[in-house]
């Protein structure tokens, strides 16, 4: 089977071109100037709760701690029993001058849960720019100040961010999942700034309330599953674009199990599969070890596969790092160190999580199953 060893082996070495990019992609970003904004609009941070998490604290207050002059931060909880509540009780002690807010509303205006949330919350917003932000980002002080003076540049209409995992504990679920986010997401999302595309990613949204009134406000998210793509989609038809701060959150990665990994990341890859079916198949290519061990085990263990399998293991560690090195100045906290001897696995899972997403639209999220449709 040499030919089809040999056909598998030039995908691998696509992928690798493609990481390279991407590293390179990453290198560029994280050296791009940093000016302030030239005013300081009062913001309001939307921060939507549900259950308890670990971290979650730790995240909750990063977001009470912004040199920022004046901002609000609304947190919305659906349910009054939520272990959430108790936290936000505790910041307001901890923080008695930060400007916080409660909602507790369990109405359910449709069945995506986070968007029923913010609506519930969205009255008690004082300010009109909105930034909506999930609760287990950890944020660095500057956080609004990048977001702001990206928001700023003429013909922008909302800014978003990439951000990096942080891995909870030492399990290896944890640390796949934190490696997938930092090495292979954020150095594609880059990647694909630089080819002309304006991703709207949901972990940090900031707009004008005038925006969102003239996109028909936050209802017809409703009933879509990926409603940060949606919301892009809509200001971009304003004419507006999609800008990307410079800034980088770290996201907590808490699963301590690989049917909790599997679960979660399966929601993104039905999601992601839902919006651009035919592009995301092609994406598998992006894992290059997956393609290494293919083409040794077509080619029956030859010497050139096992060649081809080291190097591009060696590749795959090197550019973790190297993506690692060059973001550390903008995270505020030192970067979780990928784990090479995973990494194998690592391209492994992502390959069987991009064929299964085919297999069906079900997702889970937070307990609740939703129907991937975009």
């Amino acid at each position: 089977m040499t030919g089809p060893a040999y056909a598998v082996a030039l995908v691998t070495g696509l992928g690798l071109i493609q990481g390279l990019i991407g590293w390179i992609a990453a290198v560029r970003f994280a050296a791009r100037p940093t000016p302030l904004p030239a005013r300081f609009p009062p913001v309001t941070i939307l921060k939507p709760l549900c259950g308890d998490e670990p971290l979650l604290e730790e995240a909750l207050s990063s977001c009470c701690c912004q040199t920022y002059p004046a901002f609000q931060i609304v947190f919305g909880i659906q349910d009054k029993a939520d272990p959430a509540l108790a936290i936000v009780q505790r910041l307001r002690a901890r923080f008695p001058g930060c400007d916080i807010a409660v909602v507790v509303d369990d109405t359910a205006h449709g069945p995506n849960r986070k968007v029923a949330n913010l609506i519930n919350m969205l009255p008690s917003a004082r300010h009109d720019v909105l930034v909506i932000s999930d609760s287990d980002l950890h944020i660095t002080p500057n956080y609004l100040q990048r977001l702001v003076a990206a928001l700023e540049v003429p013909g922008t209409g909302l800014v978003t961010a990439v951000y990096v995992g942080l891995a909870t504990g030492g399990g290896w679920a944890a640390r796949l999942g934190a490696t997938h986010i930092s090495h292979c997401f954020l150095p594609g999302v880059l990647l694909a700034r630089t080819m002309g595309r304006q991703d709207c990613l949901g972990s940090t949204v900031m707009l004008q309330r005038q925006t969102l009134d003239l996109i028909g406000g936050l209802p017809p998210l409703l009933n879509r599953l990926a409603e940060d793509n949606v919301l892009g989609q809509r200001v971009r038809r304003l004419g507006l674009t999609v800008g990307l701060a410079d800034v980088v959150p770290v996201a907590t990665v808490p699963e301590v199990s690989f049917g909790s990994l599997w679960q979660h990341e399966m929601r993104w890859a039905r999601t992601i599969r839902g919006l651009v079916p035919v592009s995301y198949a092609v994406s598998a290519v992006q894992y290059p070890l997956f393609w290494a061990m293919m083409s040794f085990v077509l080619s029956a263990g030859s010497v050139w596969s096992v060649a081809l399998f080291a190097c591009t293991w060696m590749f795959r560690a090197v550019s973790a790092r190297g993506v690692d090195h060059a973001l550390r100045r903008k995270l505020g906290r030192p970067a979780s160190v990928a784990p090479y001897w995973l990494l194998p696995l690592r391209d492994t899972l992502s390959v069987a999580e991009t064929v299964m997403s085919y297999w069906s639209n079900e997702v889970v999220w937070r307990g609740h199953k939703m129907t991937a449709k975009g």
